[in-house]
């Protein structure tokens, strides 16, 4: 199916290398660590590989696959009301399906593309995944599939009263996760113990409308968990839950996530919903670098270091790499600004519209189009295209069109709901990709090897 298409890739070339780890990727975006900066073979080697797989999910999700060793795992829903949640492992050598857990939502609601669908992404690591499944529950189940230990947050906590739903992933440390429920009414963060599934501590969430994730950043003697919510920009202690900084003022921010620089620093991104247009000005000094650091009475403050001037980020999060700052809008255009200084570089559109958070390899930025369309540009200050494919060629029927917006929604709703098939989360480990549609899952060799493959 897709021959034509990889054969057209002569010149694209992606890692060759698998990660650090080599077979695992363990959350959503990989905790941010999204610069894989690997070697590369030449061109002249192995391009970009053929699909070794597809398999279908039952239901439909929005969430990213995570890995680890011979599994990788996804989320769905289905049903009418958004009835039932699956948890499903499949073989990453030939994706067969493992096995799957069903669960009921305890917050049934009708399922259109306005409310998140199975949108939060699992962590998994050696013991096992943990699932937040944004109905309301939290599951912990082994590599096998088997329950470990089990809550139920609406029964705990009340109904989860989001106009457009909990898209948030789950963040995890060694011994805990992070759940962020940014609900209407009583908004709250937990961190959660991964052994016993017992709260470490509860507190009040950002209070403000989001879809982004929590994010462990790293500073000066350890992390600070920042939620980005429209309206601010938080940062608590992953240890205790107490409230080290907020930052105020931003406009747009609620759906990329925070993507670590180290030093205390981060990217955030911020979007109008609407792409370019002539509000956009003002939401876009909101997409910069943010440093956290001391003031000089010992007190946590976060401050800009540099705004962008009129660069967006969407639907996916901005990305750095190359001494470059990446951010894709929702028409896919593309702005490449000076990570020191946020000078920008240069300004093209790409294939498709954008809606999951680019990667980059040692020479490249990969770029993943909501319509199945994978493009590369060679990392630096100029602009350079190294080629594109067509993850799907088949276009199953569009959903049905969902009624009108009401106006009133304005820029505190969604940025607006995709049409027809929709690339939502990528996951790359053992010299492979895995790419998530709706309600498909594929398996793309990435290597320079084709014997680095199975």
């Amino acid at each position: 199916m897709l021959a034509g298409s990889l054969r057209a890739l002569a010149l694209l070339v992606f890692l060759s290398a698998p990660l650090s780890a080599g077979e695992a990727w363990t959350s959503f975006q990989n905790g941010g660590r999204l610069d894989l900066n690997e070697t590369l073979a030449a061109p002249e080697g192995s391009p970009f590989g053929p699909q070794l797989w597809s398999a279908k999910i039952r239901g439909y999700g929005q969430s990213s696959p995570v890995l680890w060793k011979e599994k990788v795992f996804v989320t769905s829903i289905e049903g009418p009301q958004r009835d039932d949640y699956h948890i499903a492992a499949f073989d990453i050598a030939n994706g067969n399906q493992l096995w799957e857990t069903v669960w009921r939502n305890p917050s049934p609601a009708e399922s259109t593309s306005y409310i998140s669908r199975a949108a939060s992404t699992p962590a998994v690591d050696e013991n096992g995944l943990v699932c937040f499944l944004e109905g309301g529950l939290v599951v912990a189940l082994n590599h096998d599939g088997n329950m470990r230990w089990f809550r139920n947050l609406v029964l705990e906590y009340g109904a989860i009263d989001s106009r457009h739903g909990v898209s948030a992933s789950v963040e995890q440390q060694a011994d805990r996760v992070f759940i962020w429920v940014e609900r209407a009414t009583d908004p709250y963060v937990l961190a959660i113990d991964k052994a016993t599934g017992k709260d470490l501590w509860k507190v009040p969430g950002a209070q403000g409308t989001s879809w982004s994730s929590p994010r462990l950043v790293p500073v000066d003697g350890g992390d600070h968990l920042v939620l980005s919510a429209v309206g601010s920009l938080t940062g608590l202690d992953p240890k205790s839950g107490e409230l080290l900084w907020r930052l105020e003022g931003i406009v747009g921010n609620s759906t990329p996530t925070p993507i670590p620089l180290g030093g205390g620093r981060f990217l955030i991104g911020a979007t109008d919903g609407r792409g370019e247009g002539p509000a956009a000005g003002k939401p876009a000094e909101s997409n910069g670098v943010v440093a956290i650091r001391k003031n000089s009475e010992g007190k946590w403050n976060a401050e800009y270091v540099w705004r962008s001037k009129r660069g967006t980020s969407s639907f996916g999060s901005p990305i750095a790499a190359g001494g470059s700052a990446y951010l894709v809008n929702r028409t896919g255009v593309l702005y490449c600004l000076d990570l020191e200084t946020g000078e920008e570089r240069y300004v093209e559109r790409t294939p498709e519209s954008v809606w999951c958070t680019p990667l980059a390899d040692k020479q490249s930025v990969i770029l993943f189009g909501k319509g199945g369309t994978i493009s590369a540009i060679s990392k630096g200050p100029e602009f350079k295209s190294l080629g594109s494919m067509k993850l799907w060629t088949d276009e199953p029927p569009m959903e049905p069109a969902p009624p009108p917006k009401p106006a009133a929604e304005g820029r505190g709703g969604p940025p607006g709901p995709p049409s027809g098939p929709t690339l939502y989360g990528v996951a790359i480990a053992d010299g492979k990709l895995f790419a998530r549609r709706g309600e498909t899952l594929y398996c793309l060799r990435y290597g320079a090897s084709s014997e680095s493959a199975r």
